[in-house]
């Protein structure tokens, strides 16, 4: 019994003799007192991340007493109320938000075969060629109207014309980039093609032509020329896709409950 009584006395002791070294000051700045036991948690932050040429503890402790003396330095001069600090105060406070209420959750989240599989066999991956009729960016409504007339004029031709996919990409299309390629744009995810032209081509059989699809680039004349199985699919991109919509589904799950408590006026009008 003596010996574990002694034991404790020992445990404590050690106990308050590393509480009190901590305690120790090893620099001040100002009004800041830097402890040993802060100086040490930071150090070894800093240290476990730097694999090559570490700092010493001595130049360690000089660049921060530079940091405080920065920091500082910063708050006589008001830059705490500098909009650019104070947005990127915001950004961090958001990100710290996400983290400490989500990150466990998002680390939680399992992505099964059967999940995989289920995803997939909604959104393939697919391989097509495409007649781009462009639409520049800052366009007229008028020009707009032009492109989509010679986009359907090309579209009859296509329908009716006993010439090849290829060759009348090479007679038609404005992508200079798949222009001498026949159209073609390789194998294409719903992650990699916008939404809309995506589900649009998908269903497609291979083999067939579609009608008229607009995006902002344009209109566009696609042939399906392919579409993956399972089996032949990329599973990490597969499962990454899977991951992001469970990410996303947790974020949704919190925002949608904490914006109750927000009076929230969005008019969208403004944006077109």
């Amino acid at each position: 019994m003596k010996w574990i009584l002694s034991a404790l006395i020992c445990i404590s002791l050690n106990t308050f003799a590393q509480t009190a070294k901590d305690a120790a000051v090893v620099a001040t700045v100002g009004s800041k007192k830097i402890t040993l036991g802060e100086f040490n948690k930071k150090y070894k932050e800093v240290t476990s991340q730097v694999l090559v040429n570490p700092p010493t503890k001595q130049v360690f402790l000089e660049e921060l007493v530079r940091y405080e003396v920065g920091v500082q330095e910063a708050k006589k001069r008001g830059y705490e109320k500098d909009p650019i600090v104070l947005d990127r105060l915001n950004q961090e406070m958001y990100k710290a938000l996400l983290e400490k209420e989500l990150g466990k959750k998002v680390e939680e989240n399992t992505v099964s075969e059967a999940d995989m599989k289920a995803w997939y066999a909604k959104n393939p991956q697919i391989r097509l060629s495409d007649i781009l009729i462009e639409v520049k960016p800052g366009s007229t409504k008028e020009q707009r109207e032009e492109a989509r007339k010679r986009a359907g004029e090309i579209l009859a031709e296509v329908k009716k014309s006993n010439r090849s996919f290829e060759e009348l990409v090479k007679l038609y299309s404005d992508d200079i980039t798949t222009k001498n390629l026949g159209g073609d744009v390789g194998w294409q995810t719903r992650v990699s093609l916008v939404s809309n032209y995506y589900d649009e081509v998908n269903k497609l059989k291979v083999g067939e032509v579609s009608n008229l699809i607009e995006t902002a680039f344009g209109f566009h004349i696609v042939k399906l020329t392919g579409r993956r199985s399972y089996d032949e699919a990329p599973k990490r991109e597969i499962r990454m896709a899977v991951y992001d919509i469970k990410r996303k589904a947790v974020f949704d799950e919190f925002f949608d409950k904490i914006r109750k408590n927000y009076k929230i006026n969005v008019n969208a009008g403004l944006l077109e």
